[in-house]
């Protein structure tokens, strides 16, 4: 049987596969239950500095099945969207809170619970084939999967309507424009290459110092200046005492590059 996840370890870097490509590596049952699992152990996994997400195939993910979901409408669950609770909220708050940067490899389609997969990550890299489409409005459904609040921040929040309501697809260079992608390739077969040669450079980094700027940056999102302030003088509190922030200034002192140990 095809794992629906493929975990790849090179060296810090860990790059999680979506691999159901014939699917456009849609959401299944065994596909959401691998990818909550996974990034729940890579949490407290020391060795892995970095996280890369990608696609099988063609498509990053055109979000959930829905012809496994059509079985559950059917089958009169009493809560056929208890996915949501079970899988893709659980997904979404790893993600975001994951103490180490993620960058996504965006090739060709993210659609719907893929797009919202893409915009939880730290930094999207995508080719010339890339696309997004917040398609939840197409099948009578809202936002999930974090896009109701990853979403406006990237885009704003007037943007961020237009692109739920009208669910029309973003093409590669808008998308950039926009903010969904930090970065774009010329050749979608650059896109995974250029997306772990980056998770590479970030996991030779300070991996303390990359994780509380991630919670910085939250807290600052939804608080006040003086929640920012608190918040930076926690994560200074932190770094200060890692032996990377050590080994970082004595370098600078010498003029020399520092050697990161992510701890």
């Amino acid at each position: 049987m095809t794992e629906p996840l493929l975990v790849d370890r090179t060296d810090a870097v860990v790059t999680l596969t979506l691999n159901r490509p014939a699917a456009l590596n849609a959401f299944d049952l065994g596909l959401k239950e691998a990818l909550r699992d996974a990034l729940a152990e890579l949490e407290t996994d020391r060795s892995c500095r970095a996280v890369v997400l990608a696609g099988a195939g063609r498509s990053f993910s055109a979000g959930q099945d829905l012809r496994e979901h059509v079985q559950t409408l059917e089958a009169a669950d009493g809560n056929p969207l208890d996915t949501v609770r079970a899988h893709y909220n659980p997904i979404a708050a790893r993600l975001a809170n994951l103490p180490k940067p993620v960058i996504a490899a965006v090739r060709g389609m993210a659609a719907g619970a893929g797009a919202s997969l893409a915009f939880l990550a730290d930094i999207r890299i995508g080719g010339p084939s890339t696309s997004f489409l917040m398609a939840f409005a197409k099948v009578g459904l809202a936002a999930d999967t974090g896009a109701s609040w990853t979403l406006p921040r990237l885009v704003g929040h007037a943007k961020a309507i237009e692109l739920l309501m009208l669910a029309e697809p973003v093409r590669a260079e808008e998308a950039c424009q926009l903010g969904l992608l930090n970065r774009l390739v010329d050749d979608d077969e650059q896109v995974l290459p250029a997306a772990q040669e980056l998770a590479a450079r970030l996991a030779a980094g300070p991996t303390v110092a990359y994780g509380a700027i991630k919670r910085q940056l939250s807290i600052a999102d939804a608080g006040t200046l003086a929640d920012a302030l608190a918040a930076e003088a926690q994560a200074q509190a932190i770094c200060g005492g890692t032996a990377d922030h050590r080994a970082g200034t004595l370098a600078f002192v010498n003029k020399e590059k520092p050697v990161f140990e992510g701890r």
